[in-house]
């Protein structure tokens, strides 16, 4: 019987398959704010559906060692896997995605079909966040890029990858820099000196189709609010998209979450 239990793949920090007996918002707020574990970010997961096997992990067996503690408790966590976990993880097993800020409050997106037209050649941020975890820019739109990372022929590139794309008017920013070359940085832990350097190589050599910007993300100094379209789970042949809502539709329906991302 999987009655009140759940699978969930944690995305970032760290990536694993976890078993658990919480609901979502119990999950988030217990590797947050509940567990004796000491961590102080966010925290990006996803449930999936509780019937998804494949031979790589130990489901079944994790599944059954999902039992209440004696003083009637749920288990909070079963750790199945940590390695390789997006890699055989099947994009039709994803239910939901949820993001969890660093006070525990969590909000959850549905899958929905990727429709968004791109303006050519636009030099774009993208956030890598499991099992990559590397910011950079590029002039691939949102759905390409997810091809290119995901390439067998990209020394740079894994199987399957999570990422997102932060909200950055290039134009704008080289102009306001050009102006006053002591403005904040447009995204936090990235020297505006080193993005302009970027984006001038790339805007240089049209041959040239990606740069990296930074060997981590450093995710947990950037708002849920860069986010521009949403999340995308991709591999070669598929992907799953998580849209992102507006500000204001996730202030009206969790405010606690607004109010801090």
């Amino acid at each position: 019987m999987n009655d009140n239990k759940h699978l969930y793949m944690i995305c970032h920090p760290n990536p694993a398959l976890v078993g658990s007996q919480y609901e979502p918002e119990q999950f988030a707020r217990h590797y947050t704010a509940g567990s004796t574990r000491y961590y102080d970010g966010k925290v990006i997961f996803a449930e999936l559906d509780i019937d998804f096997r494949e031979p790589y992990f130990g489901i079944e067996k994790g599944l059954e060692q999902l039992v209440p503690h004696e003083d009637g408790r749920p288990k909070a966590t079963k750790f199945i896997c940590t390695y390789r976990v997006l890699e055989h993880v099947d994009f039709d097993s994803i239910k939901k995605l949820y993001l969890t800020n660093p006070d525990g409050s969590c909000y959850g997106l549905e899958p929905a079909p990727y429709d968004k037209s791109h303006k050519p050649d636009m030099l774009r941020v993208f956030a890598e966040i499991t099992p990559l975890r590397i910011l950079g820019l590029s002039r691939n739109d949102f759905s390409q890029y997810g091809k290119w990372i995901t390439d067998p022929n990209n020394p740079k590139g894994a199987p399957k990858v999570l990422y997102t794309q932060f909200d950055l008017n290039i134009e704008e920013f080289m102009k306001d820099f050009e102006a006053n070359p002591l403005l904040p940085p447009p995204l936090p832990s990235i020297h505006p000196s080193k993005l302009r350097d970027a984006i001038n190589e790339l805007q240089q050599d049209p041959g040239k189709h990606t740069k990296g910007l930074s060997l981590d993300v450093s995710f947990n100094s950037k708002s849920y609010k860069l986010v521009r379209h949403g999340f995308m789970f991709a591999d070669q042949k598929k992907e799953i998209f998580f849209p992102m809502h507006s500000q204001e539709r996730i202030e009206k329906e969790n405010y606690k979450f607004w109010r801090n991302m």
